[in-house]
């Protein structure tokens, strides 16, 4: 009975792609994206007024002194951990300058261990994640993570307080730019992310609510 119905089922489909004609998709037309270009000078600020609608901060620094930004930052909302991710560049380099544990100073915290082995730590004890980023978009306002092994996803969606590493150079006019310029179509992570601020949601009541799903906050270091 079973192969009678495939069979059927087979030469009625059959029948179906032989009436129908081929189809042809229509060429991709990606005009109206170029044309949405803005001046070197505009991009940062439209970025960060667009973000700072849906509560992102912003804290602008250098790139010699990014590094003092987050730690300041810390002791001045009284945060005691800071996860992050120790094999990065960006991880290197706030290691080397980590205050030496002085009392009241926040504490450096690697993500060098597998989830399983450091739950408890995650989901309990820091109070703050720290990323770097693929850069931003000014169009929309956002910013372009890259979850990766070494700067792991968790890092900026289970801390309440994420802190992002963001440079005015690799500020993009669009997301279309930013795919075009760094070959995402060459390579991409299982799970490359757009973000505009803290974790929102108005599910209930319609009421919005921040950090129902990840960081209450968002912190954005520039370096200019």
């Amino acid at each position: 009975m079973s192969d009678r119905v495939g069979t059927a089922r087979a030469t009625i489909l059959g029948r179906l792609r032989a009436a129908r004609p081929p189809a042809t998709s229509p060429p991709s037309d990606f005009d109206v994206l170029a044309r949405r270009v803005f001046p070197p000078g505009e991009r940062y600020p439209r970025l960060r007024r667009k973000m700072e609608t849906v509560h992102a901060e912003f804290v602008e620094t250098t790139e010699a002194e990014w590094p003092s930004a987050v730690i300041e930052f810390l002791r001045a909302e009284r945060l005691g951990t800071l996860l992050y991710g120790p094999s990065t560049p960006a991880g290197r380099r706030l290691a080397q300058v980590w205050p030496s544990g002085a009392e009241g100073d926040p504490r450096l915290v690697p993500y060098d261990r597998p989830v399983e082995t450091m739950k408890a730590d995650l989901f309990d004890r820091m109070d703050a994640g720290f990323t770097t980023t693929r850069g931003g978009i000014a169009d929309t306002g956002g910013l372009i993570l890259w979850p990766s092994p070494e700067e792991p996803r968790l890092l900026s969606l289970v801390p309440p307080v994420h802190i992002a590493l963001l440079r005015e150079a690799e500020i993009y006019d669009t997301f279309w730019q930013a795919v075009r310029v760094q070959k995402w179509a060459s390579a991409m992570p299982p799970n490359a992310l757009l973000i505009s601020g803290p974790s929102k949601t108005a599910d209930i009541e319609q009421t919005l609510s921040y950090g129902v799903h990840g960081p209450n906050r968002l912190l954005v270091i520039v370096v200019r």
